[in-house]
Protein backbone atom coordinates (compact mmCIF):
# COMPACT_ATOMS: atom_id res chain seq x y z
CA UNK A 1 0.00 0.00 0.00
CA UNK A 2 1.90 3.06 -1.18
CA UNK A 3 -1.03 5.60 0.62
CA UNK A 4 -0.11 4.84 3.96
CA UNK A 5 0.67 7.54 6.31
CA UNK A 6 1.78 8.04 9.59
CA UNK A 7 -0.67 8.01 12.27
CA UNK A 8 0.31 7.35 15.58
CA UNK A 9 4.42 6.30 16.96
CA UNK A 10 5.55 6.47 20.59
CA UNK A 11 7.42 4.39 23.04
CA UNK A 12 11.21 4.34 23.86
CA UNK A 13 13.87 2.11 23.65
CA UNK A 14 14.87 0.05 20.33
CA UNK A 15 12.17 -2.47 18.77
CA UNK A 16 12.81 -5.66 20.44
CA UNK A 17 14.01 -8.53 17.86
CA UNK A 18 12.42 -11.84 17.02
CA UNK A 19 13.42 -14.32 14.31
CA UNK A 20 10.12 -15.69 13.21
CA UNK A 21 6.59 -14.70 12.93
CA UNK A 22 3.24 -16.75 13.43
CA UNK A 23 0.05 -16.06 11.26
CA UNK A 24 -3.28 -14.70 12.89
CA UNK A 25 -6.74 -13.11 12.44
CA UNK A 26 -9.23 -10.82 14.01
CA UNK A 27 -12.59 -9.72 13.56
CA UNK A 28 -14.91 -7.29 14.74
CA UNK A 29 -18.91 -6.68 13.75
CA UNK A 30 -18.92 -2.82 13.51
CA UNK A 31 -22.31 -1.44 12.46
CA UNK A 32 -22.73 1.88 12.31
CA UNK A 33 -26.01 2.59 11.67
CA UNK A 34 -27.07 0.63 15.26
CA UNK A 35 -23.89 2.52 16.80
CA UNK A 36 -22.61 -0.95 18.17
CA UNK A 37 -19.72 -2.99 18.14
CA UNK A 38 -19.55 -6.81 18.95
CA UNK A 39 -16.13 -7.53 20.95
CA UNK A 40 -15.88 -10.89 22.83
CA UNK A 41 -14.36 -11.30 26.73
CA UNK A 42 -11.47 -14.24 26.32
CA UNK A 43 -12.55 -16.65 28.89
CA UNK A 44 -8.80 -18.29 28.29
CA UNK A 45 -5.48 -18.92 26.90
CA UNK A 46 -3.39 -15.86 25.91
CA UNK A 47 -5.61 -12.94 26.38
CA UNK A 48 -7.55 -14.25 29.17
CA UNK A 49 -9.88 -11.62 30.64
CA UNK A 50 -9.58 -8.96 28.11
CA UNK A 51 -11.98 -7.75 25.43
CA UNK A 52 -11.01 -8.33 21.98
CA UNK A 53 -12.32 -9.46 18.39
CA UNK A 54 -12.92 -12.88 17.28
CA UNK A 55 -9.61 -14.47 15.94
CA UNK A 56 -6.78 -16.99 16.17
CA UNK A 57 -4.39 -18.67 14.45
CA UNK A 58 -4.15 -19.21 10.40
CA UNK A 59 -3.92 -23.11 9.90
CA UNK A 60 -2.05 -24.56 6.87
CA UNK A 61 -4.00 -24.77 3.99
CA UNK A 62 -6.04 -21.10 4.45
CA UNK A 63 -5.77 -17.53 3.76
CA UNK A 64 -6.27 -15.11 6.40
CA UNK A 65 -9.36 -14.64 5.21
CA UNK A 66 -10.49 -18.18 5.60
CA UNK A 67 -9.03 -18.01 9.15
CA UNK A 68 -11.39 -15.12 9.86
CA UNK A 69 -14.41 -16.26 9.12
CA UNK A 70 -13.86 -19.52 10.82
CA UNK A 71 -12.73 -18.28 14.03
CA UNK A 72 -15.53 -15.92 14.05
CA UNK A 73 -17.66 -18.70 13.72
CA UNK A 74 -15.58 -20.84 16.07
CA UNK A 75 -15.34 -17.75 18.83
CA UNK A 76 -19.13 -15.96 18.68
CA UNK A 77 -21.49 -18.66 16.54
CA UNK A 78 -22.01 -16.34 13.73
CA UNK A 79 -20.59 -15.84 10.20
CA UNK A 80 -19.62 -12.48 8.24
CA UNK A 81 -18.51 -11.40 4.98
CA UNK A 82 -15.26 -9.86 6.32
CA UNK A 83 -13.48 -6.83 4.75
CA UNK A 84 -9.58 -6.26 5.55
CA UNK A 85 -9.45 -3.63 7.85
CA UNK A 86 -5.63 -3.97 8.30
CA UNK A 87 -2.36 -5.78 9.45
CA UNK A 88 -0.06 -5.18 12.61
CA UNK A 89 3.08 -6.88 13.90
CA UNK A 90 2.61 -7.47 17.78
CA UNK A 91 5.62 -8.74 19.52
CA UNK A 92 6.31 -9.51 23.50
CA UNK A 93 9.11 -9.74 25.02
CA UNK A 94 9.88 -13.44 26.40
CA UNK A 95 8.13 -14.93 23.47
CA UNK A 96 9.87 -17.17 20.23
CA UNK A 97 7.70 -14.83 17.75
CA UNK A 98 5.70 -12.31 16.38
CA UNK A 99 2.39 -12.25 15.68
CA UNK A 100 1.33 -11.24 12.53
CA UNK A 101 -2.52 -10.19 12.91
CA UNK A 102 -4.69 -9.56 10.25
CA UNK A 103 -7.91 -7.76 11.05
CA UNK A 104 -11.34 -7.61 9.15
CA UNK A 105 -14.41 -6.06 9.76
CA UNK A 106 -17.87 -6.33 8.54
CA UNK A 107 -21.42 -3.91 9.70
CA UNK A 108 -23.76 -7.79 9.02
CA UNK A 109 -23.68 -10.76 10.37
CA UNK A 110 -25.89 -14.33 9.92
CA UNK A 111 -27.01 -16.15 12.66
CA UNK A 112 -27.07 -15.53 16.31
CA UNK A 113 -24.46 -14.37 18.52
CA UNK A 114 -23.42 -16.74 21.44
CA UNK A 115 -21.01 -17.20 23.88
CA UNK A 116 -18.49 -20.31 23.44
CA UNK A 117 -15.42 -22.13 25.21
CA UNK A 118 -13.46 -19.39 24.49
CA UNK A 119 -15.25 -15.76 24.07
CA UNK A 120 -18.23 -14.33 26.02
CA UNK A 121 -19.56 -11.66 23.13
CA UNK A 122 -20.76 -8.69 23.96
CA UNK A 123 -22.13 -5.33 22.13
CA UNK A 124 -20.25 -2.06 23.01
CA UNK A 125 -21.33 1.62 22.08
CA UNK A 126 -19.49 2.77 19.50
CA UNK A 127 -17.99 6.71 20.22
CA UNK A 128 -20.67 9.35 18.78
CA UNK A 129 -19.83 12.88 19.31
CA UNK A 130 -22.94 13.74 17.76
CA UNK A 131 -24.79 11.96 19.84
CA UNK A 132 -28.66 13.82 21.46
CA UNK A 133 -29.00 10.74 23.64
CA UNK A 134 -26.82 8.53 25.55
CA UNK A 135 -26.41 5.07 24.35
CA UNK A 136 -27.72 2.22 26.50
CA UNK A 137 -24.65 -0.17 25.35
CA UNK A 138 -21.91 0.22 27.64
CA UNK A 139 -18.62 2.56 26.41
CA UNK A 140 -15.72 0.21 24.70
CA UNK A 141 -13.90 -0.92 27.49
CA UNK A 142 -10.11 -0.30 26.68
CA UNK A 143 -9.19 -0.11 30.32
CA UNK A 144 -10.02 -4.41 29.83
CA UNK A 145 -8.32 -4.66 26.34
CA UNK A 146 -4.66 -4.85 24.97
CA UNK A 147 -2.84 -1.01 26.04
CA UNK A 148 -2.70 -0.20 21.88
CA UNK A 149 -5.86 -0.83 21.48
CA UNK A 150 -7.45 2.82 22.13
CA UNK A 151 -4.72 4.04 19.35
CA UNK A 152 -5.56 1.66 16.06
CA UNK A 153 -9.64 0.94 17.07
CA UNK A 154 -10.41 4.89 15.88
CA UNK A 155 -9.10 3.71 12.33
CA UNK A 156 -11.10 0.32 12.31
CA UNK A 157 -14.12 1.96 13.23
CA UNK A 158 -13.45 5.12 10.51
CA UNK A 159 -13.03 1.93 8.13
CA UNK A 160 -9.50 3.09 7.42
CA UNK A 161 -7.24 0.52 5.89
CA UNK A 162 -3.83 0.44 8.59
CA UNK A 163 -0.74 -0.87 9.69
CA UNK A 164 1.11 -1.19 12.66
CA UNK A 165 3.92 -2.39 14.55
CA UNK A 166 3.88 -2.76 18.64
CA UNK A 167 6.30 -3.96 21.74
CA UNK A 168 5.34 -5.04 24.76
CA UNK A 169 7.88 -5.94 27.24
CA UNK A 170 7.13 -7.75 30.52
CA UNK A 171 7.09 -5.87 34.17
CA UNK A 172 8.22 -6.78 37.49
CA UNK A 173 4.48 -8.94 37.79
CA UNK A 174 5.39 -10.36 34.13
CA UNK A 175 2.63 -8.57 32.75
CA UNK A 176 2.92 -6.95 29.42
CA UNK A 177 3.51 -3.06 28.96
CA UNK A 178 3.21 -1.33 26.18
CA UNK A 179 6.95 0.08 25.34
CA UNK A 180 6.86 1.07 21.74
CA UNK A 181 4.41 1.33 18.63
CA UNK A 182 4.31 2.68 15.22
CA UNK A 183 0.38 2.79 12.97
CA UNK A 184 0.03 3.79 9.57
CA UNK A 185 -3.08 4.73 7.62
CA UNK A 186 -4.79 4.75 4.59
CA UNK A 187 -6.32 7.96 3.93
CA UNK A 188 -9.83 8.78 4.73
CA UNK A 189 -11.97 8.35 1.92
Amino acid sequence: MDNITPYSEGGEGDWLLFEQRKYFTNAFIVQHDNKRILLGLKKRGFGKDKYNGFGGKVEDGETSAEAAVRELQEEAGITAALEYSGTMLFFSEGSDFAYHIDYYSAAAYQGTVTETEEMRPEWFALPDVDATEPSTLPQIPFHQMWEDDHIWFPLLIAKRIFNGRVDFRLDANSQHKLTKWWFGAASAS
